[in-house]
């Protein structure tokens, strides 16, 4: 891999230093005349410290979003609260930060999750890649290399397009990448560098070092279990953090800082698939001696400071998450002292700084202008029309045809590809999620961004094997979203999904091509009544074709036979590719071709709910 300018001084200095560990690398910022100077003067020896502060700022979750935009709907980006999102905007929050501390007294990290998630980062993965001889150069490092970020840690949507891509795009960083957990499966050594050790110029005595520790989410084994397979493996975030920690130290490290792609301690979504946490947070500060602060992200959450006592040391570790795709800039302030010729950590406090109270950085906006431009060119392409216009508003507890179409054209593809085939008498089911609260295909003109916007997520399809009775069990689980109800009992659709561990929406899957009624005045697992498939009741030992999503078929929500069931076809393409190319072939979207075919509902006590 060659190296550019950053990484060469970095690892030229951490060589000069002998601090290199397996990965980890060392900057040093300190001139010689400077050292000298700070060895021939105090050192901390007099009777009073010398006191000091400094600031590591965090992003987490950016997801692709440079501009305060929002491609789906082709305008700027708001929501209820009216928060804004980018990079752009985090520029301007940095450089507030800088000119408020001093440059040489900041950092700025992030922990995971940059290359997927928008139209923008999607562009430059599949439709004019990053990879090749005369590849573009990804938004996302153009802009994370202007604003000068310090360290990254793998997120697991890192992985979405392949290592390849990855590679292409750690490439183009001028900073490392971390991972310390992210092993290569022959050798269990660290693909990626696990650490790094950055030098600040506090004003007196010699440098502090501060140690940047990058974890990554063991739930990649399961969600992208066809891009990882057989060349990585990603053991559990504090077991790895307990044996780097002690490293960092060893190198040099006055202060750690771990920048970990994981929540602080929600329930993991996979059940016992993995013997790992997903969200680990709080149970590696609690657990491995040594660490001052933790930036986490993964759970999209707003966590401004969770203080949390190290069970072997007494200590307290910082916690900190800002919100996702930019709309905050965690700010982890240090106060330090040098005495004796070393630095301590006195105190650790952590604040949030909110994007939507700054301007966009004009800096940052023009680096990536013609890139934003030539996606939102490609996003309002017209595509086909539609005959009336289709919201999801109301999916989450009605069947609506908006769902009914994602589920049309994925039985529709896995149909087409059995044909001639030993499966092909089968019956085809398939899933869908409310993934989008927000979207829309409106009647008329349909573009190529309205499709998009109803499927977010880069999955592709899949064909599984299951029987009447494991199609039951997999609705049963699915009904868990809803809360229990009794009969006569007032409804708040505000508190009526999302239940059982707040599943999210997209672990909420509807199937296509079966009726049914979901009883929500009864328990989680007695639910799911009057199973049809054509009007006649399913049987169990009856084998059906389940179209369903990668994430779904490799575990991704725990539901249940799923990732156990036979495979009978896969297909490499996105789904969000495969519904464009149906519109297209179609012209007219027309709910009467597939709504009402399969209906589900909700009830209680038989009775339906809306």
């Amino acid at each position: 891999m060659a190296l550019n300018r950053r990484d060469f001084v970095t690892r030229s200095a951490a060589t000069a230093a002998g601090a290199a560990l397996a990965g980890g690398l060392t900057a040093a910022t300190a001139t010689p005349a400077a050292a000298d100077q700070d060895k021939d003067q105090d050192r901390g020896r007099g009777p009073v410290p010398f006191k000091a502060s400094f600031t590591v700022m965090g992003t987490t979750d950016l997801h692709g979003h440079v501009f305060n935009w929002e491609y789906f709907t082709d305008s700027e980006y708001d929501d209820k609260a009216h928060n804004d999102v980018g990079l752009a905007k985090i520029s301007t929050l940095v450089e507030q930060v800088r000119k408020e501390k001093g440059r040489g007294h900041t950092l700025l990290i992030d922990a995971g999750d940059t290359i997927q998630g928008t139209q923008l980062s999607y562009y430059y993965a599949r439709v004019e890649p990053i990879t090749g001889k005369k590849a573009p150069r990804h938004p996302m490092a153009v802009a994370m290399n202007a604003i000068g970020y310090d360290a990254a840690a793998l997120g697991n949507h890192e992985f979405n397009y392949g290592i390849p891509l990855l590679r292409a795009y750690q490439e183009q960083l001028e900073f490392p990448l971390l991972g310390a957990n992210a092993l290569n499966a022959k050798d269990e050594k660290p693909a990626f560098p696990p650490y790094v050790i950055r030098e600040l110029h506090l004003g007196h005595g010699r440098p502090i070092r501060v140690g940047i520790l990058g974890l990554t989410n063991p739930g990649i084994a399961i969600w992208d279990k066809a891009n990882v397979q057989g060349q990585l493996t990603f053991p559990g975030i504090p077991e790895v953090a307990a044996k780097w920690v002690p490293k960092l130290r060893a190198a040099g490290a006055d202060v750690v800082v771990v920048s970990a792609h994981t929540g602080a301690d929600d329930p993991s979504s996979w059940g016992d698939q993995l013997p790992y946490a997903e969200n680990a947070g709080v149970t590696m500060a609690a657990t491995v001696p040594g660490i001052d602060a933790v930036l986490i992200g993964h759970a999209h959450k707003e966590v401004v400071q969770r203080d949390v006592v190290n069970t072997r040391t007494g200590k307290t570790v910082v916690l900190s998450e800002p919100l996702c795709w930019g709309e905050r800039l965690t700010c982890f302030d240090f106060e330090v002292e040098f005495a004796r010729g070393e630095w301590t950590v006195t105190g650790v406090t952590s604040r949030l700084l909110n994007s939507n109270t700054v301007a966009e950085d004009p800096k940052i906006t023009k680096l990536v202008e013609a890139q934003h431009k030539k996606v939102v060119a490609y996003v309002n392409q017209v595509i086909g029309t539609c005959k009336e216009t289709l919201s999801i508003a109301e999916s989450r507890f009605k069947d609506t045809p908006i769902i009914d179409l994602i589920g049309r054209v994925q039985a529709d593809a896995v149909r087409d590809a059995l044909v001639g085939g030993q499966y092909a008498g089968l019956p085809v089911l398939a899933q869908a999620a409310p993934f989008n609260r927000t979207a829309v295909i409106p009647a008329g003109e349909v573009k190529l961004r309205d499709a998009a916007g109803l499927y977010i997520y880069e999955n592709t399809l899949e064909a599984r094997l299951l029987t009447g009775a494991q199609i039951k069990d997999y609705l049963e689980y699915s009904a868990k979203y809803y809360a229990q109800v009794a009969p006569g009992a007032s409804i708040d659709l505000d508190t009526l999904t999302n239940q059982a561990n707040n599943t999210p929406d997209y672990n909420y899957d509807s199937l296509y091509g079966v009726s049914y009624d979901i009883d929500i005045a009864q328990p989680v697992g007695s639910r799911i009544v009057n199973l049809s498939y054509q009007g006649k009741p399913v049987d169990p030992a009856a084998q059906f074709v389940l179209a369903v999503n990668n994430y779904r078929a490799n575990g991704g929500g725990n539901f249940p036979h799923v990732a156990q069931a036979q495979q009978v076809w896969a297909n490499s393409d996105e789904i969000r590719n495969t519904m464009i190319a149906w519109v297209k072939a179609k012209g007219v979207i027309d709910p009467a071709d597939f709504y009402g075919q399969s209906a589900w509902r909700l009830v209680r006590a038989g009775v339906p709910v809306f």
